[in-house]
């Protein structure tokens, strides 16, 4: 098998000093305009002061008074006037005591000799004089008005440089020395396969070409947050060794219409112009929505930003090396035209992780953490079904810290269990001032969830039982699944639906009364029973999807609305019911786990089964 010839890696090459020199022509651009407008302003501040003084107005400390014409005259013929300046019908008069005045004559009027006749000093300017310095200083005020309107001009078109707010905001990552490779990203195996030939054809794109092949254009990652979208991109650039341009869909958008645009036709002119390389658009739904046709106007901002993207992306020609990855959680309300095949052509999933990927995500980020021998990760990734990614990296960072303050040399089971539950609901609030009342309410309820989840079958393991306070919940019950589940049977759900409403029932049951703690449970309860009734069809309502919107929206009839909450309702009652029934037959173990819990305030599950079916 022949071996591919290798790209010129010269041609790969990018400058290491790249991110420096933009920040230093950045700094150079703005020290520019600032030093042009203070010339601008020193130098009209200059000349206007030059001509005041060849036009004779002094500056000194002496305020000059208007006056009327007629009463300086009246001044002259009684003797109080020094000197006079005469510049066309402009007067200006000196007072023996100092005192200057300013007036202005009528044309034609004669008043040379009445001043000179009353032994007043005149002086009479040349008006062409001031006429002609008044002149010069015009010109040179519109050289410089039009010279700085000519450099604001220069440095704001979009030939050779963006205006700064016009320039694209995406951050360049230099990935011809990677940081991060495929080896790095775990618990995504099908997405690297997937992604594997985008890295081909970066490498190697002569080989596609040959054979009349065209790579996608955009590739779309779909998955929750903590998934590792953003992660495995730089994955992709780091295994091609090509720059890699990163960016988010809400940086385009800005309150002025055209600037989005802007930005993006500024961000595929340097992609392109660094080919072969990757453009990541993080969060595209915040650009990309659905566009509307009910006339009522939009965001014509995000519009043209759309518009302009989707340009772009049709004029890439073949044999540009240009591919755009975009990552988002909310695929459902992406714009029709982004999708069709020529823009992002492929979509790739990330779930989260089963058992097997989280194992290989926790040995990932355990590399450099001193782990203790009882430690083991295939049981930690058992006890963390529902984890993302981002949330096993969390969760061993958090027992890297709690070992640290602890001042351990190793990472124990105790800090990664406690890690757990710091990830799930916070961390412990022991320094909440409880009552011991509220404390014996707090293991009641907790104990009535917990027995309930043991007792109804198929129901999930419950590894902890704990009464202290974290984050916003006073005590907390975790359930984990024994394996990873795709698919919830009816009873299933309505076991889970019970186990929520045991801390209610048995509030009711011990104190005869019930109290506001069960707020979080009778939502999650009412959101179940509601998906049951409106989208899988276990209700007997029949098997229709009767979906009301995120806006509250919908279609539906208010006769069908008023079914719909009926049987929500009973599907609710249902499982309060089942609950009190469990609880009040085995209320002898609910008192005696409940006061060893408030003694000891956390059981784990293996001791919970003990105390539950002891004999």
């Amino acid at each position: 098998m022949n071996t591919p010839p290798k790209k010129n890696q010269e041609t790969r090459k990018t400058n290491p000093q790249d991110s420096t020199q933009k920040t230093t022509r950045k700094k150079s651009t703005v020290l520019r305009l600032v030093l042009a407008i203070t010339c601008i302003v020193v130098g009209v501040a200059l000349l206007a002061f030059a001509g005041l003084r060849l036009a004779g107005i002094s500056f000194g400390t002496t305020s000059v008074q208007d006056k009327p014409i007629s009463d300086v005259m009246t001044m002259a013929e009684k003797g109080q006037l020094k000197s006079v300046s005469i510049a066309g019908n402009e007067i200006t008069v000196t007072a023996k005591n100092g005192q200057e005045y300013h007036s202005i004559k009528e044309d034609g009027q004669a008043v040379t000799d009445t001043f000179r006749k009353n032994g007043v000093s005149v002086n009479i300017e040349n008006n062409q004089n001031t006429q002609w310095v008044q002149g010069v200083v015009n010109v040179v005020l519109l050289l410089l008005v039009a010279g700085s309107l000519f450099f604001i001009m220069r440095r704001g078109s979009m030939g050779s440089q963006a205006a700064p707010f016009a320039r694209s905001k995406a951050k360049r990552f230099n990935e011809s020395r990677p940081s991060i490779l495929f080896k790095d990203v775990a618990g995504v195996d099908e997405a690297k396969i997937e992604l594997q030939e985008i890295v081909e054809f970066l490498k190697y794109p002569e080989r596609f070409r040959e054979m009349g092949a065209r790579t996608p254009k955009g590739v779309l990652l779909v998955g929750a947050p903590g998934t590792g979208k953003t992660l495995i991109s730089r994955a992709v650039a780091g295994e091609a060794g090509v720059p890699f341009y990163s960016v988010s869909g809400s940086e385009f958008v800005e309150m002025f219409v055209g600037v989005g645009a802007a930005r993006v036709r500024d961000l595929f002119k340097e992609a392109k112009a660094n080919a072969p390389c990757i453009v990541f658009i993080d969060e595209i739904d915040a650009v990309g929505r659905q566009r509307t046709n009910s006339g009522t106007g939009g965001n014509d901002e995000r519009e043209q930003t759309l518009n302009q993207l989707l340009v772009e992306m049709d004029g890439f020609d073949k044999h540009t090396s240009v591919v755009v990855i975009a990552a988002t959680n909310r695929p459902d309300v992406l714009d029709p035209a982004l999708l069709r095949p020529g823009r992002f052509d492929r979509r790739v999933m990330l779930d989260k992780p089963d058992i097997r990927g989280r194992h290989a995500i926790l040995e990932v980020h355990a590399k450099d953490k001193p782990l203790a021998k009882d430690v083991q990760l295939e049981e930690l990734a058992r006890q963390t079904a529902g984890f993302s990614g981002a949330d096993l990296a969390n969760l061993l960072n958090e027992a890297a810290l709690l070992a640290a303050r602890a001042g351990e040399r190793t990472i124990r089971k105790t800090h990664l269990e406690e890690a757990i539950l710091r990830v799930m609901a916070g961390p412990e609030r022991k320094s909440r001032m409880i009552t011991e009342e509220e404390k014996a309410i707090i293991a009641y309820h907790e104990v009535g969830h917990a027995i309930v989840m043991r007792s109804m079958p198929g129901a999930d393991p419950v590894q902890k039982v704990s009464a202290i306070a974290r984050g916003m919940a006073l005590g907390i019950t975790v359930q984990a699944p024994a394996e990873d589940r795709y698919l919830l049977r009816r009873s299933e759900l309505l076991a889970k639906m019970a186990g929520a409403m045991g801390g209610r029932a048995a509030e009711e049951i011990i104190f005869g009364d019930v109290t506001t703690g069960a707020s979080q449970d009778i939502e999650y309860v009412t959101n179940v029973a509601r998906r049951m009734v409106c989208e899988f069809g276990m209700s007997p309502l029949g098997k229709v999807a009767l979906r009301v919107e995120p806006d509250g929206s919908t279609t539906l009839s208010p006769e069908m609305a008023a079914k719909i909450d009926a049987e929500v309702a009973k599907l609710v009652d249902q499982a309060y019911e089942t609950a009190l029934s469990i609880l009040r037959e085995r209320k002898d173990k609910l008192v005696e786990i409940s006061e060893h819990l408030i003694r000891v305030e956390t059981i784990d599950g293996s001791e919970l089964d003990a105390m539950l079916f002891a004999a």
